[in-house]
């Protein structure tokens, strides 16, 4: 039965409240919602749309909100699935940056932001040993993983090139295999899916050029940069981080290191997709080049750019899942992406590491090399505590957040 608009948006309402604990907590809750209470997808239809979301740039479990939806009700139901995904978690972020632009040099607020980056080390390793596990099934992907790791932490290879020649290793490797012939036609017209991508196109592109147009030059240049990254987010926000840190860092300027890793670890606390974390680093950006308005602002822009582009993916592409999902080349393109993002994650990992562990750490040619005598011993154990709640008491993310915000807060008033 198909649900009416009023339904639709409730039960989506409540899975964006409720859309804690990253992409594998997030596609649970919709499983749960969708085909086991309500029945209104069958298991094989919700195991394809997952598999052609991960086949698309962006974060997945959002753009399967998406899918959801607009299966059930068109293009008004995929615009309510999606934004109710979304919406939420951003309201949630904004409060949390603007408090952190004004707030965020107090000592107690600094040192509460100790317990949650260390514990964001210990997250990022479980993100990365639970992709491993899925993704690194053969010696080749193996292999794979590890120069993705070389050529990211050691050459300083860009993302975007690492991901395309993942992609096309995997294209080449599935060469061969037969597409299956039985695959159904799409369901629209051909001209009507041109219409959607001018639209869409369209709807993405008007405020970066309106921004150009009136010489806000920051603004451009912030636009452009995440519209740029929402076509390289393979792989989902762990593997853009260390890209996106690199190019907002070292290259633009617009935050600290320490600024980008107190982002993550906000980002994990709220609900909705973690990519989320692009808004906050907008949103700072924006308040350090020209104070609250603009942060507004970039806040704004940046999730436009980063959120309009999955509506763009798949209002185009779900018409056609059943043909794309039969073709093996697609699907080994992705296997390549996937076992390269692991080790895209491990570069993630080590980077936050050192940086967390150490007072100093120097680029140099061949990576990012601590100085050891700026070791510091208490988030060593701070470090210990989060992988003793993450890894062997298996609490969730919010919890473990919060029990290190505390903890490390604590820590300080004694000391």
């Amino acid at each position: 039965m198909q649900p009416s608009l009023f339904v639709l948006f409730r039960v989506f309402l409540r899975i964006g409240l409720l859309s804690f604990g990253g992409p594998a907590a997030q596609i649970s809750l919709m499983h749960a919602e969708l085909v086991e209470r309500r029945s209104w997808l069958t298991e094989q239809q919700f195991l394809g749309a997952l598999s052609f979301c991960m086949l698309l740039p962006g974060p997945e479990a959002m753009q399967l909100a998406t899918y959801a939806g607009w299966r059930l009700r068109g293009v008004p139901g995929g615009l309510i699935a999606g934004l109710l995904f979304v919406l939420p978690g951003a309201a949630v972020i904004f409060g949390l940056g603007m408090g952190y632009a004004l707030y965020g040099g107090v000592p107690l607020v600094q040192s509460v932001f100790v317990g949650i980056k260390t514990a964001v080390v210990v997250i990022v390793l479980q993100a990365l040993l639970t992709l491993a596990r899925r993704a690194l099934s053969d010696r080749a992907s193996w292999v794979l993983a590890g120069l993705a790791f070389v050529a990211m932490f050691f050459l300083s290879v860009p993302f975007p090139l690492i991901i395309a020649f993942a992609a096309l290793w995997g294209y080449v490797q599935a060469r061969g295999q037969a597409a299956d012939a039985s695959a159904p036609p799409a369901t629209v017209p051909l001209a009507r899916t041109g219409l959607t991508i001018v639209t869409w196109g369209t709807l993405w592109a008007t405020p970066v050029l309106t921004a150009w147009a009136l010489g806000a030059a920051f603004l451009t240049d912030l636009s452009l940069f995440f519209s740029k990254l929402a076509v390289v987010t393979f792989g989902g926000a762990y593997a853009v981080l260390a890209y996106m840190t690199e190019t907002v860092v070292a290259t633009k300027g617009w935050l600290t290191t320490a600024q980008m890793i107190d982002a993550l670890g906000l980002a994990e606390t709220t609900p909705g997709p973690l990519i989320l974390v692009t808004e906050f680093v907008g949103l700072l950006a924006g308040y350090a080049e020209g104070g609250p308005w603009l942060a507004v602002a970039a806040a704004a822009l940046t999730l436009w750019v980063t959120f309009v582009p999955c509506f763009l993916w798949v209002f185009t592409g779900a018409p056609y899942i059943e043909r794309i999902l039969a073709r093996p080349r697609l699907k080994g393109a992705l296997a390549g992406i996937s076992a390269a993002v692991v080790g895209v994650i491990l570069n993630l990992s080590v980077w936050f590491a050192l940086h967390v562990l150490f007072a100093k750490v120097s680029r140099t040619p061949l990576g990012p090399v601590p100085d050891l005598s700026t070791l510091a011993p208490l988030n060593v154990g701070f470090v210990g505590i989060a992988a003793v709640l993450v890894l062997r008491l298996r609490l969730s993310v919010v919890p473990v957040l919060g029990i290190m915000a505390a903890l490390s807060g604590i820590v300080h008033i004694v000391m």
